[in-house]
């Protein structure tokens, strides 16, 4: 299984700054050391062109980030200062997305070891997102023919804003999000389909809430056409119980079961998966890179299966 990552690529940070880089480096190491990825499986991804960039975001909001000219309050709906770095970060952890998915379609699942930056919108980024890489991945899949119709499953603890407003009114993609009801974002966009939830609901609630959303999501391509091709998963890690942003009480396990529901549903529907892995924000980056590594893992052995039952 292949697993693309960017964390080479410094986003320089000021000292004492709250978003946990760290998880990236610590993740890439974890699942090399553990065997989920093999080295000669764990690649380095090209950065993400404007030609990709420009099929979601706006060409203004592109030549300011490029440029170095977002005004300070745009800058701070970021939550990053701006550096020629980031710039090559993000365009980077963009790319990582645009390859799994073209791995994805090959060999079933594929993954990046970030991304899944869905509160950034087509002309302004938001909550540490800067491109929303699942949207630009899911455009450049239809511009070159090879899917139609596309899912992304935001299990991220916070609602997938930019996501939903990129793709409004667009049949073309159905975006499901399970979030924290009274987390950020204050203000939420409309999925087509949105779970709410209550904080400090366990693993029991979740994975109930999440059974029925997926049976909702997938009942919609009984109309004539509305088939998906591909599914996207944003597997957050800030539904666990150590996070200190998320306020919901899922243990490992229930997060175990968590991924196992969505690949199961993905596998009864034949998709492909492309794998990003959200947020995360334990006080203890290890923490954060344990449940990603899980979910490696997990997607790693629905791979094996896949390659085995495979004609």
């Amino acid at each position: 299984m292949k697993a693309f990552y960017s964390d080479v690529f410094e986003l320089p940070l000021p000292e004492g700054h709250r978003f946990p880089m760290a998880k990236y480096r610590l993740l890439r190491e974890r699942v090399l050391a553990e065997g989920i990825v093999e080295p000669e499986d764990l690649l380095l991804p090209p950065p993400a062109e404007d030609e990709a960039l420009l099929r979601v975001h706006t060409a203004e909001y592109l030549l300011k980030l490029t440029t170095g000219t977002l005004s300070i309050p745009e800058i701070r709906r970021i939550g990053f200062p701006w550096s020629p770095k980031m710039v090559e970060r993000s365009r980077r952890s963009v790319g990582a997305t645009l390859a799994a998915a073209n791995w994805a379609l090959k060999e079933g699942v594929a993954a990046n070891l970030a991304g899944g930056t869905h509160h950034a919108f087509a002309d302004c980024g938001e909550g540490f997102c800067i491109f929303n890489d699942v949207a630009v991945a899911i455009r450049d899949l239809q511009a070159r023919e090879l899917v139609r119709r596309a899912i992304v499953i935001d299990l991220d603890v916070h609602q997938g804003n930019g996501t939903a407003a990129i793709f409004a009114s667009d049949a073309s993609v159905f975006t499901l999000s399970l979030h924290g009801a009274k987390n950020f974002p204050l203000r939420k966009f409309p999925s087509d389909l949105d779970v709410p939830l209550t904080d400090g609901i366990g693993d029991a609630e979740y994975l109930e809430a999440l059974a029925g959303a997926l049976d909702a999501a997938f009942a919609s391509q009984a109309e004539e056409g509305a088939r998906f091709h591909v599914a996207f998963y944003i597997a957050g890690a800030d539904p666990y119980e150590r996070d200190r942003l998320g306020r919901l009480k899922l243990t490992l396990e229930g997060l175990r079961q968590r991924d196992v529901a969505v690949f199961e549903r993905c596998e009864r529907h034949g998709l492909p998966v492309v794998l990003t892995m959200g947020g995360g924000y334990s006080p203890d980056p290890h923490d954060i890179a344990e449940v990603h590594a899980q979910t490696i893992a997990e997607a790693k052995a629905w791979w094996r299966r896949r390659q085995v039952t495979a004609p």
